[in-house]
């Protein structure tokens, strides 16, 4: 039976007995919950859980789900000295152990260990004391302490390529001994080689052997301990040999011994290089972040008084920046002076710059391309969008899909099996086939060496790292594992329509005018307008600047509600609003006006009627624009075989316009944020798996009870925990790109699994000695660790392949 854990979890929301039962309730029938107590006067909630079967991210979901929020303290430790599988779950499983940590996460391609725990029980020095018992190394806490992780990964090559080199020029000298037969002094081959190899074997070997040690020490069979098993015997074989004791001559293979541990260290220097090649879209994200800022003082005309250079950690809130072209812009902010165009690709993935000038907002780590500007600081430090994108990737880049549990599982009996296999080839081979000692022991040994389950720990976080960072490069911000796996499962894609399928915002379509130009009738209504914060007047100032047009100063203003407006403009009463507005001024609207009016009802438009000195002078028509890309998403959406929603607040008519212009299949119209989440419930009931795509705020119940929610982003308002997917800049085309990078990603680990799996399939077999009897062929303990090695490449590769993934949809945007 699985050890049990306690944990006491703060609890944000809990204010009455109701929320306390709901807790008790809710987690009492959860599989893996052996006792449950919500206590409201602590605000915690005490749980002893299976950790097999009940993960702590299940428990905050569940909390989350209930409507609390659970706040415990999380730390990211940086390490040095993982390599394979064994090495993260023992970081894991010894780390669990300590009394005040919930979860823990080690993550073997970036090196580190986020970690969720209780600091009144447990401090990160006991977690570092735990971590470095095991034979590694805390560098620090990640993102707190400067560390040189360049420095640190070239000593660590380093000292890899000197071992290797030591090892096989060795191994050469060794090799030449048996055949140019040297006897220096008289001395015997064996105590000849004895005395060449000993130091370079234990210089190749050492860092091995200690890892091996430490295991026993912990009672933790990993790869480091079979490691040296099949290194040690293999010396102390020919030590014996050496000396006939036991053995006789036959048994010195010095230069084995010192190959092993030889093509150890280049299966494991070939993995550091590729490793690091996985986090390098981490950190291209973070070496965006700018690290110096030019401070300016302007005084009321605008005119800069002061300047200076500055550490991007000394801005504040307010501060008055210069962006030079080519700068970085340092902060999150607004411009305030100047014009130019900034390349905001890292941010949502557009290739084209955005034209900026006074009041747009500019974003950090954004490339300023060819005018000067002045910009006031909004957010800064770790609350700019650019550091949330940066959190979220590392995130997810350490989260694990679903599918890994089969590879833990795999090497949690992995080295017991290769063990057991291992004594039971050698024995069966010594004593039911008649074969020499030698022999046996050959086989014992390349069974130890090649079986490693690196392959298998490295399958998954690879792929993903690799996979997570590249969708970020298209604005496509990927939040868990759970969501690659169930992204190749969807059945429904549900929409809420404003600011999803649409723009967001109206815009003026039509203006049709009755005996006054074009512009002036824009102009009387837009300097009315201007007085109001609606978004329909905002739209029609929009208009009047789009048009170059000087608004004119009103008076005698008055907003009638539900109706319009109602001003003097140059002394001319002017009216603009609904047919209502104008009766009730008793104001007659010509048949030819009504049936113009009718027209664009029809259209589902909004419609504002002008009137100038009780005459209509002219008619305005807006629409909430459907973005360029929803049909075609929607089309691609149809032909994965996705059945299609929208939900939507607006009425059944202007909603069914605009499912039938994109082709939604289904439309849901009328309907409150809360009657949005009773969908998606529903459609779950009937064992549908649901994406659902919203703005990430209004729709926020939705996105979290679907399968997976989608965000929409428009770089200043990114509800980036609303969704398990954040779409950068609202495009819609990027929720089937965030679909088929979560199938290509998801692809790339099983097929990673089907290798790694693969090679010890094959290679066990030959190392057990398979080819011998038919074809006198010995898979030699040296071929073994090459062939170990070539199996972590192998999965790497595979991986790091996904850097140059285009989704089919993206591609067909530029062809």
């Amino acid at each position: 039976m699985a050890k049990l854990k306690e944990m006491d979890l703060p609890i944000e929301g809990m204010h009455c007995a109701s929320c306390v039962l709901s807790l008790n309730k809710t987690f009492e029938k959860v599989e893996g919950v052996e006792s449950v107590d919500a206590d409201l006067a602590s605000n915690k909630l005490h749980l002893t859980v299976n950790p097999k079967k009940l993960p702590f991210d299940e428990i905050e979901t569940l909390v989350k789900n209930l409507g609390f929020e659970l706040h415990t303290d999380e730390v990211t430790l940086k390490l040095n000295g993982m390599h394979c599988a064994s090495c993260v779950m023992n970081v894991e499983n010894f780390l669990i152990r300590l009394d005040g940590i919930f979860d823990v996460k080690a993550d073997l391609t970036s090196q580190t260990a986020r970690i969720n725990y209780d600091k009144t029980k447990v401090t990160v020095k006991d977690m570092e004391e735990v971590i470095n018992s095991l034979g590694f190394e805390v560098l620090g806490i990640d993102g707190q302490l400067e560390i040189n992780e360049d420095e640190i990964y070239k000593n660590d090559l380093k000292d890899k390529r000197n071992r290797i080199i030591v090892g096989f020029a060795a191994s050469a000298v060794l090799m030449a001994l048996m055949y140019i037969h040297w006897h220096p002094f008289g001395l015997s081959m064996g105590i000849t080689s004895l005395i060449i190899s000993i130091l370079p074997f234990l210089y190749v070997s050492l860092p091995t052997l200690k890892a091996g040690f430490n295991g026993l020490v912990h009672k933790n069979l990993n790869m480091d301990v079979m490691y040296s098993m099949g290194i040690t015997v293999a010396y102390i074989s020919s030590i014996l040999g050496t000396f006939n004791i036991v053995l006789d001559h036959s048994f010195m293979f010095y230069e084995t011994a010192i190959m092993l541990p030889s093509f150890l260290l280049i299966g494991r220097y070939l993995e550091a290089k590729a490793k690091k090649k996985t986090s390098d879209s981490i950190r291209e994200l973070i070496g965006l972040q700018p690290t110096a800022a030019t401070l300016i003082e302007l005084d009321s005309n605008g005119n800069i008084v002061s300047q200076k250079e500055v550490n991007i950690k000394e801005i504040q809130i307010g501060d008055i920046l210069l962006v030079r072209p080519g700068d970085k812009i340092p902060v999150d902010g607004e411009v305030i002076g100047g014009h130019s165009y900034v390349d905001e690709s890292m941010i949502n993935g557009e290739p084209i710059p955005k034209a900026k000038r006074d009041g747009e907002e500019v974003f950090a780590g954004t490339i300023n391309q060819d005018g000067v500007l002045h910009i006031k600081a909004k957010k800064i430090g770790s609350k700019t969008v650019l550091s949330n994108i940066i959190r979220l990737v590392e995130k997810a880049q350490s989260s694990r899909p679903p599918v890994q549990k089969l590879a833990n599982t795999a090497v949690s009996y992995f080295i017991p099996t290769i063990l057991t296999i291992a004594v039971v080839v050698f024995l069966l081979w010594y004593f039911v086939f008649d074969s020499t000692l030698l022999f046996a022991l050959t086989t014992l040994i390349s069974i130890l060496v090649v079986a490693c389950p690196c392959a298998l720990g490295l399958a998954t976080p690879t792929a993903v790292t690799v996979g997570v960072g590249r969708a970020a490069e298209f604005g496509i911000l990927i939040k868990n594992g759970d969501t690659l796996e169930n992204a190749g499962k969807i059945d429904v894609a549900a929409f809420d329509k404003t600011g999803t399928i649409t723009e967001g915002q109206p815009e003026v379509d039509d203006v049709i005018c009755y005996g006054i130009s074009e512009n002036e009738l824009v102009e009387l209504a837009a300097s009315v307008e201007k007085n109001s914060n609606h978004p329909i007047a905002k739209a029609i100032v929009r208009k009047a600047s789009d048009m170059n047009l000087e608004l004119i100063r009103t008076s005698s203003f008055e907003n009638i509600t539900g109706k319009g407006l109602k001003a003097q403009v140059n002394d001319k009463d002017i009216l603009a609003g609904n047919k209502k507005l104008l009766e009730s001024q008793d104001i007659e609207i010509p048949q030819s006006v009504l049936e113009e009016y009718g027209r664009l009802e029809d259209l589902s438009k909004t419609i504002i009627l002008i009137g100038v000195d009780r005459e209509i002078k002219g008619i305005l028509s807006l629409s909430d624009k459907i973005k360029a890309n929803s049909k075609r998403t929607i089309e691609e959406l149809h032909k994965m075989g996705i059945e299609t929603y929208m939900l939507t607040g607006d009425n059944k008519k202007t909603a069914s316009t605009v499912a039938s212009a994109v082709g939604i299949d289904n439309v849901c119209a009328g309907v409150l944020p809360e009657n949005k989440l009773d969908i998606v419930k529903n459609l779950q009931k009937e064992d549908k798996t649901v994406l659902f795509v919203g703005d990430g705020i209004n729709d926020a119940p939705a996105l979290t009870q679907a399968n997976i929610g989608v965000a929409m982003g428009n770089g200043t308002d990114i509800a980036m925990e609303s969704g398990d997917i954040v779409v950068m800049e609202g495009d819609l085309e990027n929720v089937v790109a965030a679909v088929q990078f979560s199938k290509k990603v998801m692809t790339r680990i099983k097929e990673n699994l089907f290798w790694a799996f693969a090679y010890n399939v094959i290679l066990i077999p030959l190392a057990a000695g398979a080819l011998y009897a038919g074809f006198g062929i010995m898979f030699m303990p040296e071929w073994s660790a090459l062939a170990m090695a070539l199996s972590s490449v192998t999965v790497i590769s595979l991986s790091l392949a996904l850097k140059g993934y285009v989704p089919a949809i993206k591609k067909e945007t530029k062809s």
